[in-house]
């Protein structure tokens, strides 16, 4: 059998060798990937020891770098720990913990000797029973509201996060249309209630007896997809659909603005196109990707993409979305039209058999006759 590698690491750690632990484990941490099993197990590791050493924010580092990690049962444990040390510190009352006072405010201990050695009355009433002392001992923080919190953030992230890649693409049609095709994809291979919430609403908002967007659901992918449709009814569909999932989120965010611009030149259209979303709003939600991809295009019809930039893909452009930034992307290309460069052509060969055939005249030959009817030699 072979030996764990991980096995002299925990045996510092059980020891309470947080130091030698650490030196063990990070020559392996270069070696082996966040993504891997046994990357993910020393990590783990990793973080207990830097937990034991108080470096709470490089433990709360660690644990981020485990979101990638294939073992979904150290990825769950890593988010747990990193919620848990990214939750905010809330303040203790005063009265959970025993203050002492100064010593030049105690009463000295030569006074104190004295009251005691002086005669007792034989009358004297017999003193009331003080009260307890106050507790004493390590505070303890408020476990139910703890819990509570946690609870919060735990759905949250099961809601918007939980490595939720949402894509969305537009692709250019005829002149003036376009399609949409939206993909919400869970990386664990499983519908999360916020998916599957998704998919309800915009069943329930579609319209009678055509609806705009066609469903399909599968194995953790929600896929939606439009027919080609103007630009202005894209627009309102998509405004519809962050406006569903900002709802659900419960969060607010203004609608995505979409124009598209064309001038028609008979051989073709000249478009400008932009896109802007704001998501500003969205801040916080780890594991949350987005993205839109546009095409077919050229990489040299974009003009501008920020705040991050825009990258060529297979027939078109991809454009990833920050969260908490305003997001803008501006597009110019042609759309070549077949009918027209059709007729262009047509005018192309009949212009230049005009030509030759006036060259033909200048050159003497006349107009082009049919040969002169034979004779019979017999007749």
């Amino acid at each position: 059998m072979a030996e764990d590698p991980l096995s002299p690491a925990r045996l510092a750690l059980e020891r309470g060798d947080y130091g030698r632990c650490l030196r063990l484990l990070e020559p392996l941490a270069l070696i082996h990937s966040s993504a891997t099993p046994l990357g993910g197990s020393l990590r783990l590791l990793m973080v207990t020891a830097l937990l034991g050493q108080g470096n709470d924010e490089q433990a709360a580092s660690c644990c981020r770098s485990l979101r990638v990690c294939r073992d979904l049962e150290i990825r769950a444990q890593a988010k747990n720990l990193q919620l848990i040390l990214e939750a905010p510190a809330l303040p203790l009352p005063a009265n959970w913990s025993l203050t002492l006072p100064a010593i030049t405010e105690a009463e000295p201990l030569e006074g104190r000797l004295k009251s005691s050695a002086s005669p007792r009355r034989r009358d004297r009433a017999p003193e009331p029973t003080p009260p307890p002392p106050p507790p004493t001992g390590p505070t303890r923080g408020p476990v139910g509201f703890a819990i509570a919190v946690l609870a919060v953030l735990l759905l949250l992230g099961s809601l918007l996060s939980g490595c939720l890649r949402v894509q969305t693409d537009l692709r250019f049609g005829p002149p003036g249309r376009l399609q949409l095709q939206q993909t919400l994809r869970s990386e664990s291979g499983r519908l999360l209630p916020f998916q599957r919430k998704y998919s309800q609403e915009l069943q329930a908002a579609a319209p009678a007896p055509k609806p705009l967007l066609a469903l399909e659901t599968r194995q953790g992918v929600v896929s939606l997809r439009s027919a080609n449709l103007s630009a202005a009814e894209i627009s309102r569909l998509l405004q519809s659909t962050v406006a569903t999932a900002a709802q659900l989120g419960g969060i607010e965010l203004p609608p995505p603005d979409l124009q598209l611009r064309e001038r028609n030149w008979l051989v073709g259209a000249h478009q400008r196109f932009s896109l802007e979303v704001d998501l500003r709003p969205v801040r916080g939600l780890p594991g949350l990707e987005l993205g839109v991809q546009l095409g077919p295009l050229a990489p040299a019809a974009l003009r501008s993409s920020l705040p991050l930039a825009a990258v060529p893909c297979a027939d078109g452009i991809r454009w990833p979305l920050q969260p908490g930034a305003l997001n803008r992307i501006e597009l110019v290309c042609w759309r070549w039209s077949r009918l027209g460069l059709g007729a262009l052509a047509i005018l192309v060969l009949l212009g230049l058999a005009l030509g030759l055939q006036r060259l033909r005249r200048q050159a003497g030959f006349g107009w082009p006759e049919l040969p002169p009817p034979s004779v019979d030699e017999g007749s």
